[in-house]
């Protein structure tokens, strides 16, 4: 384990401004949909969008380093754990905007799981985010990424989303139309590190159907989802598709369909998902990406990108 990333000061600053909410020493498997992470130093929640804001505002004005994180999907938590501070977005507040003679909107907060966003919706009538119903990340998240499945995507219905940035010696709360985020093939701005931000909420707009019929597309959704996608503890898809191809077609033609390392498991359903199956680790994890990456860049000559993010302290783990 590396060394401590807040210092003292920082600490009882922490103390003082978090109080009650500051846990210390909490195991990151139960933050994560894969089950797997070590112990964060130190933890918090924030419960609504003002809360979130509020709560990023001090981090960011006492450059106390943090990491913030929705529903730990699409993210692979260091057996080492986490030295920064971790921030657990559980801000998931929803509003339905009914509006006369124009399409209808559903503003979330950041923190609300996108899957439960499209039930939701389509409870209604409203009709745009039937593809997300089975996503198991936060509207956040899925605004970062640009989260997509079965042709669709996230930058096909925000309409706005709130932000925090911090720009010079300022700290703004603004709103983003969907073309600020410089959205490409599941990345943005924000998650490439080219800007600095924090989703807040997001506004999309959505369409009027009935809610029979977007039940109907829901339920063809999640069969399709439950015959192509394995069950288990898993990140979702590991990898990136590469233009004009799959990388679980890859990935089998490689052979290493059904590969196990320890506890870990590339599933012998869809070769893009990586299954827990009992106790594994991040460590073994880490080992069978680069085992894949470098047995399909030799099969195919195809270099694949990692759809998830490793966070934590990784310094000392894979020597």
């Amino acid at each position: 384990m590396s060394e401590p990333v807040i210092s003292d000061h920082q600490l009882q600053k922490l103390t003082d401004y978090f109080g009650e909410r500051l846990m210390q020493d909490q195991q990151m498997s139960r933050y994560s949909v894969i089950k797997i992470g070590g112990p964060a130093d130190y933890l918090a929640s924030s419960s609504n969008v003002d809360e979130l804001e509020a709560d990023v505002r001090f981090l960011w004005e006492e450059r106390i380093p943090f990491i913030l994180l929705g529903s730990g999907s699409n993210t692979l938590i260091s057996d080492a754990g986490i030295r920064e501070m971790v921030l657990i977005n559980d801000a998931k507040q929803l509003e339905f905007i009914d509006r006369e003679s124009q399409s209808p909107l559903v503003w979330a907060e950041s923190g609300a799981s996108i899957g439960s966003v499209s039930r939701r919706t389509g409870q209604r009538g409203w009709s745009g985010l039937e593809w997300a119903s089975g996503i198991p990340g936060t509207v956040g998240g899925s605004v970062v990424n640009n989260a997509g499945a079965f042709g669709s995507n996230i930058a096909e219905s925000l309409s706005v989303a709130e932000i925090l940035h911090p720009v010079e010696d300022n700290i703004l709360r603004s709103e983003w139309s969907v073309d600020q985020f410089g959205y490409d093939y599941r990345t943005s701005i924000i998650k490439t590190g080219e800007k600095s931000a924090v989703v807040l909420s997001a506004t999309f707009q959505l369409a009027r159907s009935t809610p029979e019929a977007v039940k109907q597309t829901i339920s063809a959704i999640a069969e399709k989802r439950q015959a192509a996608q394995p069950g288990g503890a898993s990140l979702g898809s590991m990898f990136k598709n590469p233009p004009g191809d799959f990388a679980g077609r890859l990935i089998e033609a490689a052979g290493l369909k059904g590969t196990r390392i320890g506890e870990v498991e590339i599933s012998q359903q869809h070769a893009n998902f990586f299954i827990n199956r009992g106790e594994a680790t991040a460590n073994q994890v880490a080992t069978l990406i680069a085992m894949v990456r470098d047995r399909v860049s030799e099969q195919s000559g195809v270099e694949l990108g990692l759809e998830i993010q490793f966070i934590g302290d990784w310094n000392k783990d894979n020597q």
